[in-house]
């Protein structure tokens, strides 16, 4: 016969902890939520911040972390808005951010280009060195 539970005789005698549903897990069973994927609204708002603060190194860095932070901000506010993720907010900031860094890379890039063809196509050579030495020496009579 089976052992008598707390309940006393009678009671069906079950595994697992009190107060949990009995039965099979998985398939149709109760089963823990799954937790929020932040992921990629969190990856979104990293590269903006990295995209607008590193716009000095020649706008190539911003550029590519900013088209990076795009991509990852439309991802993750998608997810957002299907609710797997409960960070919107950081996706909308990181997209934005991505945004402001790609602009910024691209004004660097162009204000690095317009500077280098006006020093190339430059007439005044002043600025530099000819190799010539001019030696004056005055003398005086007497």
């Amino acid at each position: 016969p089976p052992p008598i539970g707390p309940e006393g005789p009678g009671a069906p005698v079950g595994y697992g902890y009190p107060g949990y549903p009995q039965g099979a897990q998985g398939y149709g069973g109760w089963a823990p939520p799954m937790p929020p994927q932040n992921g990629m609204g969190v990856a979104a708002m990293v590269l903006g911040i990295l995209s607008c603060a590193l716009f000095c190194m020649y706008g190539i860095l911003s550029l590519v972390l900013g088209v990076l932070a795009i991509v990852f901000g439309v991802k993750g506010r998608k997810r957002a808005e299907r609710g797997e993720a409960t960070n919107h907010g950081q996706a909308q900031a990181g997209f934005i951010m991505g945004i402001i860094g790609t602009i910024l890379g691209i004004a660097v890039i162009v204000l690095l280009a317009i500077g280098i063809t006006a020093a190339i196509n430059s007439e005044d050579d002043s600025d530099y060195y000819d190799g010539s030495l001019a030696v004056v020496a005055t003398v005086q009579a007497g």
